[in-house]
């Protein structure tokens, strides 16, 4: 049994045949509508629950469609449905329930320690569909997109971004790792990654590079990431952040410092982080982006389920 909760924990060749296969899988539905299954139905008779404590349009969706296309269901609740939430069961307990009745668990939250609780006591596949710390399906899911794109490596590729350090800016910090490119990171100085992050770069005998000057962190870069600067749950004073974030903003003048081949890609939903001329331009593949969210999730359950080929 395979976890996927943080791509630091995973081996670089496992991750790498997760896109493999996405790619395989992405080709061969070329031809077919939405709800048909893939040919074989490599998870008929499998159902992933998917529990949802933050907002989720993507996540759901795509994880949605993903099972539906391998030929297995899917049953989606809130925790707040659950006695779990008002009615104060145990992680442990709950964790043996969705155990016996499901053959893998999609948890999207605001609680780490609660995605580690949940990783003890399940006998099913944990998949992290976000949490604090991480947003693993994100950003594979965008390793794939730049390399679908751009059509050679991402490690032959120097990859920007520019706004808030949070999960999704986590694990993209932890691909570069696992992938090894470039990855250069344009904020201010208060919202730099945290230590423990930084560390594990380091121990990892890798360097990321941070500037507070967005211009220099997005000189010749091939890839320009962002994210919204002020998260759904973010606790702290907005407008002072968004002042903070003044200078961060995308727009044509600081594209204009990268390759004039760059890609533009946002993880959505968007806010004032970015402006149209940039979000909606030629070299912006957000839509692209989400889509392929379905096709490396479908790769990430069979990995779970020990499915892939």
């Amino acid at each position: 049994m395979k976890h996927f909760i943080n791509l630091k924990d995973i081996p670089s060749k496992d991750l790498r045949k997760i896109l493999i296969d996405a790619k395989k899988r992405k080709k061969l539905r070329k031809n077919l509508n939405t709800l048909e299954i893939d040919k074989g139905s490599p998870l008929k008779g499998k159902m992933l629950v998917q529990m949802f404590e933050k907002a989720s349009s993507r996540t759901r969706i795509s994880f949605y469609l993903a099972i539906k296309q391998l030929g297995g269901g899917t049953l989606t609740l809130r925790s707040n449905e659950l006695h779990l939430g008002q009615g104060g069961e145990s992680i442990s307990d709950t964790a043996k329930i969705l155990s016996t009745y499901g053959d893998g668990f999609m948890l999207r939250t605001d609680s780490d320690k609660k995605v580690e609780n949940f990783k003890k006591y399940l006998t099913i596949p944990l998949i992290n569909g976000l949490s604090p710390s991480s947003h693993p399906t994100q950003v594979l899911s965008d390793v794939f997109t730049v390399e679908e794109i751009k059509k050679k490596p991402i490690s032959k590729l120097k990859i920007c971004w520019i706004g808030d350090s949070n999960n999704v800016l986590d694990s993209l910090i932890a691909a570069s790792v696992k992938f090894s490119f470039k990855l250069n990171i344009g904020c201010p100085k208060r919202f730099e990654p945290k230590k423990k992050v930084k560390d594990w770069v380091k121990n990892n005998n890798k360097k990321i590079y941070i500037y507070n000057d967005p211009k220099r962190a997005a000189k010749g870069a091939d890839v320009i990431f962002s994210d919204k600067v002020i998260s759904l749950n973010d606790k702290v004073d907005k407008k002072k952040k968004i002042k903070n974030f003044k200078r961060f903003k995308i727009n044509k003048k600081l594209m204009s410092c990268a390759k004039n081949t760059c890609i533009f890609l946002h993880c959505l939903p968007r806010g004032n982080e970015v402006e149209d001329e940039v979000f909606l331009g030629n070299n912006s593949h957000v839509w692209q982006q989400a889509l392929n969210r379905v096709h490396v999730q479908k790769s990430i359950l069979l990995y779970c389920f020990g499915k892939l080929r």
